[in-house]
């Protein structure tokens, strides 16, 4: 199977859920997070620095869930019609 290469605009909400992700985990620990989510800290690691922009639809809703995040806020967040640069909305 052939990969699609991802598009600048791809990269970029990749590169927001890190950032949202970041800024929900705190002052928590990586590895208490990806624990909390059922994925392995390296995952975690990378989705939070854009490294894997493209993350699987569970392994995000896990992370929301270990975060208590709403899915709608990171939709709001990085979905095709977020203003890039603009904060999230408040959970």
């Amino acid at each position: 199977m052939v990969r699609v290469p991802l598009t600048p605009a791809d990269r970029e909400r990749g590169e927001r859920l890190g950032r949202l992700l970041r800024e929900a985990r705190a002052d928590r620990s990586l590895i208490d997070v990806a624990g909390a989510a059922g994925i392995s800290a390296e995952t975690l690691r990378k989705i939070e620095t854009g490294r894997i922009p493209t993350p699987a639809f569970f392994t995000v809703s896990a992370l929301a869930g270990a975060l208590g995040l709403s899915l709608d806020v990171l939709v709001a967040a990085t979905g095709p019609d977020a203003t890039p640069g603009r904060p999230a909305p408040a959970a």
